[in-house]
């Protein structure tokens, strides 16, 4: 029996989202679990499976809409089902917000028979470039943003999704092809214009010829610059951390630990055929195992209490293309070595990727952020609200140390807990900040 596709919840109290993409085109049938569309919340974007098999009769919004949850995007038809009049359908499931064609770039979006607000559903995106044929040149939202920033013509793009249509992963191959080809540069940056005075630019690097007498010589001013739009992530990270900045008041301290027995641990359990552990892995395990003997800490503010919570919860910051993103490790605490390596394995790839769920971005207390991979000594992170701390650690290098009056060389690491003073006293997190540095400096007991 035919059934309307409405856009689902895809984020806890998630009011709308923006259709980035069907992947499906109309009269393709698909079976259970398979991807339909791409949605994007402010956190990700999330491929969302078939509930059951089916065909896709009409796609009732176009990509780049913003639609609220719960309303019809599309109408499916139970395998072998034929539709003749598909009005007729829709009328009777109550789908009489059915609009115009997405060929059509001016037709307005509708709910329930009635315009829908500009703050709900949202104008479609530009319409694609028409090629010559009879038809569009199918592509994403995304795709198309994509080929603006990087200066491409998207007629000169193959399209490898559903229909032909040019995905995010076609434009990537064409800005690293257009990046191995020899002799590709940036194109030159138009000359400055004139300044009001009448006195032209000068040219060339030496001092401008006639000038006066302590006269300097007049530059032209750089006005070669490109404006990258914000995306809906972009906003997001900036507006948490702008939040978290003037909302939760906050201090940090710093530490180091000596990770010579550390590193050799890990040399130890990679010796092995299971999952390759990472620093960062036994950190993270290190964090979950601190913050379950100090509670005080596995908390986060709300306006009414301190909510201090039964099991760990660790975020893990993973860098992207589209930006930063902190998936959550659950349960942490009572995790493996090995299952948290696997864990961050998968939440990386899947990151990158852009296929993490948003309710993986949910919750936790704490954060790890590790810049070290990128050589850098020392740094201090900015909470990620509502958590209530987050640790930034360091690149491992060996430095000069005094082991009982005797001047050695050992591997340092040094790390910063940034901490949300509303729930966490000082004298709390300096007692946390010691028992994490003593169990990395003793790292069997991580194992226990």
């Amino acid at each position: 029996m035919a059934r309307l596709f409405r856009m689902p919840e895809v984020a806890a109290n998630t009011l709308e989202a923006t259709l980035s993409e069907w992947l499906l085109t109309e009269d393709t049938a698909f079976a259970d679990g398979d991807s339909i569309a791409t949605v994007e919340t402010d956190k990700a974007s999330v491929d969302v499976p078939a509930e059951g098999d089916g065909v896709m009769v009409r796609t009732l919004v176009r990509p780049g809409a913003t639609v609220a949850v719960g309303a019809p995007m599309a109408l499916i038809a139970a395998p072998g089902e034929v539709i003749d009049d598909v009005g007729a359908v829709l009328a009777e499931l109550g789908g009489s917000d059915v609009q115009e064609p997405l060929d059509d770039p001016d037709s307005e979006v509708e709910l329930n028979g009635q315009a829908a607000p500009t703050d709900i559903v949202g104008p479609a995106d530009p319409p694609a470039p028409v090629p010559n044929g009879n038809g569009r040149i199918l592509s994403s939202p995304l795709a198309r943003r994509l080929v603006k920033e990087h200066g491409l013509s998207i007629e000169d793009l193959t399209g490898t999704g559903p229909g032909g249509r040019i995905v995010r992963d076609d434009v990537r191959r064409a800005v690293e092809a257009r990046q191995d080809a020899p002799g590709s540069a940036a194109p030159d940056a138009e000359p400055a214009s004139a300044p009001a005075s009448g006195v032209a630019p000068v040219s060339g690097a030496g001092p401008a010829q006639g000038a006066g007498r302590g006269a300097a010589a007049r530059t032209p001013a750089s006005t070669a610059y490109e404006d990258i739009p914000h995306s809906r992530m972009r906003r997001a990270i900036a507006s948490r951390l702008a939040e978290s900045n003037r909302e939760a008041p906050h201090f940090a301290i710093r530490g180091t630990a000596r990770v010579d027995e550390l590193l050799a641990l890990r040399a130890k359990l990679n010796s092995g055929d299971g999952p390759k552990i990472s620093i960062n892995d036994l950190v993270v395990t290190a964090v979950a195992r601190t913050h379950a003997a100090l509670p005080a800490l596995n908390v986060v503010w709300t306006p009414d209490a301190v909510r201090r919570f039964a099991a760990v919860d660790v975020g893990v910051a993973v860098a992207t293309e589209r930006g930063l993103v902190t998936p959550v490790l659950r349960g942490a605490d009572s995790l493996t070595v090995s299952a948290v390596a696997r864990a961050n394995a998968d939440f990386a790839e899947r990151a990158r990727a852009g296929t993490l769920r948003p309710d993986e971005l949910e919750g936790g207390t704490i954060t790890v952020s590790n810049l070290g991979g990128y050589g850098i000594e020392d740094f201090t992170a900015v909470l990620n609200p509502p958590q209530a701390a987050i640790l930034a650690v360091g690149a491992a290098r060996p430095e000069a140390v005094v082991t009982d009056g005797e001047l050695g060389v050992a591997t340092v690491l040094h790390v910063t807990l940034t901490v949300d003073h509303r729930p966490i006293d000082g004298a709390v997190a300096a007692r946390w900040m010691a028992a994490f540095l003593a169990l990395v400096e003793e790292p069997v007991r991580i194992l226990a």
